[in-house]
């Protein structure tokens, strides 16, 4: 499967995108060569493999278990970073530059994220190319299911690329001759394909999500990205119809009631999403809320490693250097704050941080209850025994200057008793759920001026979270928008919100102090690599306005 995966990585980067006609005729009879491995169904099962070990490779750092393509902090981060709702207070310095809006080409972050969709695309594009080349199927299904995910995985690598660098060269085959002249894309352009792909998709993925095994991909999950991104491209009748297949397909619902692993503990049906062995449909949780889910659970193979997915450590405060506190799995375990919540959306009661903001949260609401957000921390070291079991007090200080307390988003918390220091998370993680595919047909009815509506399908989400219904008058974008914080935050990519619903610079502007004065439409994307435009000696390759 690395093999696999190295070979498409051949082809990734824009000076090498073209590859190389002898490379890809050698016979390696002992490696998995594309030309040894997709000669039957099972080699395009280990072939498959390599696109989920690809993607979950989207939220990694330290290119532990061959993910090799981020080594600093975790570039999901820079992805909140510079939004609404998060400060990157003296973080990694790897984020600086995006949470100070001073990025630069060279940035290793903007290379990272450029490189690992363009491994996903050339993987993509090597299966397509071998499918048609291959007879030897286990199943007449098989060859087009195959495409199908591989068609998927192109669109959500195209996906991050069109969000973060507009125009980018769409490439949909092997190029067997090297080329340094690349040209971009128009965004228009590699959104259609991207259409094109997902129908593929939707029209050819299983239909039936108990009949996958976990993490694999359904219509389902097509049709949830294919509503995003008719909403990227401004075909909101379309995104609507794609959001109620989904809802209307009668394979999914919100989770209402307590389920899994702590069903019959103290919490909420809110937090029993993000308990540990929670997230899948199959086994003792029955989770019909996920749609797709990438699986990273801990010592299984295909699971997670120690750098897989930090998104816990940027949420979670740096308690533990605190005098009183101890590492706990029941405190999520380590965490380094590299984004610190603001205060707006969450507010300050409970806390002794300065200020009285009420946030966005009804009095009811349990996506704000102590289960989801936590605010209440309590002394945890039994041999600081003046200080054991005692209340700490979130400040002003300890929010926003050490980061060593506030209030906590708790759907990432997670820790292992054997190992407190671990710096990964291996909870599997929902991608897709179905709260989210409401949430993209209230966008879709709001781009179509039914406000009503909107507040509908809004409404269907709070009222799992017993907040209160939203009519009409109330029903607009930036409440939509608050809405998927108080449902996501953490979860979806906030730029890419942001951006999708052209509200990147007045949320910012509103809601982010630090850099309000700073920001211009310019921001709303990344440059393009520096690396690959000295690379394209060829043709021009023009950067993004607003970058050197």
């Amino acid at each position: 499967m690395k093999n696999i995966i190295t070979t498409s990585i051949a082809l990734i980067i824009l000076v090498s995108l073209g590859g190389c006609k002898k490379f890809l005729e050698e016979e390696l009879k002992t490696e998995l060569a594309p030309s040894n491995t997709y000669t039957s169904t099972y080699g395009f099962e280990v072939g498959s493999a390599g696109f989920y070990a690809l993607t979950r490779s989207e939220y990694n750092t330290y290119g532990e278990g061959g993910a090799y393509i981020h080594n600093g902090a975790a570039p999901y981060e820079a992805l909140q970073a510079a939004t609404d709702i998060a400060d990157a207070i003296n973080s990694d310095a790897s984020l600086m530059a995006f949470a100070n809006l001073t990025l630069l080409p060279t940035e290793r972050f903007v290379s990272t994220y450029w490189n690992w969709a363009y491994s996903l695309i050339a993987s993509a594009n090597l299966m397509l190319v071998y499918s048609e080349k291959n007879t030897n199927w286990d199943s007449p299904t098989d060859k087009v299911r195959f495409q199908a995910e591989a068609r998927f995985f192109r669109a959500y690598a195209y996906r991050t690329l069109v969000y973060l660098y507009g125009d980018v060269p769409y490439v949909e085959t092997i190029l067997y001759d090297f080329k340094l002249n690349f040209t971009r894309t128009p965004k228009a352009e590699v959104i259609g394909h991207m259409v094109d792909d997902l129908k593929f998709a939707v029209d050819n993925l299983p239909i039936n999500p108990d009949q996958v095994k976990d993490g694999k991909l359904t219509k389902w999950a097509a049709s949830h990205l294919l509503s995003e991104i008719y909403l990227l491209q401004g075909d909101y009748v379309a995104a609507e119809q794609a959001a109620l297949a989904v809802i209307n397909s009668g394979r999914y619902g919100l989770m209402k009631t307590r389920f899994g692993v702590n069903k019959d503990k103290a919490g909420d049906v809110f937090n029993d999403l993000f308990l540990e062995n929670n997230q899948n449909r199959l086994g003792t949780a029955a989770n019909r809320e996920s749609i797709w889910v990438l699986q990273f659970q801990f010592n299984v193979i295909g699971g997670g490693t120690n750098s897989d997915d930090w998104t816990r450590r940027a949420w979670i405060p740096n308690y533990s250097s605190i005098t009183g506190f101890a590492l706990a799995d029941t405190l999520g375990g380590r965490g380094v704050a590299q984004l610190v919540p603001m205060k707006w959306w969450t507010g300050t009661n409970g806390t002794n941080a300065d200020g009285n903001v009420t946030g966005i949260f009804g009095a009811t609401d349990i996506r704000n209850s102590n289960y989801n957000i936590k605010r209440s921390w309590y002394y945890n070291n039994p041999s600081e025994t003046a200080l054991f079991g005692k209340k700490a007090n979130i400040t002003e200080q300890t929010w926003f200057s050490t980061k060593t307390l506030f209030p906590a988003i708790t759907k990432f918390f997670y820790g292992r008793a054997e190992n407190l220091s671990l710096t990964g998370s291996y909870k599997d993680r929902m991608k897709f759920r179905l709260a989210e595919t409401y949430l993209l047909l209230a966008e879709a009815y709001l781009g179509q001026n039914n406000p009503q509506k909107a507040a509908d399908a809004v409404n269907e989400v709070r009222r799992r979270a017993n907040a209160t219904d939203v009519g009409a008058a109330q029903m607009d974008m930036d409440f939509l928008l608050d809405e998927r914080i108080r449902e996501l935050v953490g979860e979806e990519s906030r730029r890419f919100t942001l951006v999708r619903t052209k509200k990147y610079v007045d949320r910012v502007k509103a809601h982010n102090p630090a850099i309000q004065n700073k920001v211009t439409e310019n921001h709303a994307l990344w440059p393009i690599p520096q690396s690959i435009r000295d690379a394209n000696r060829d043709a021009p390759f023009p950067q993004n306005p607003g970058y050197d």
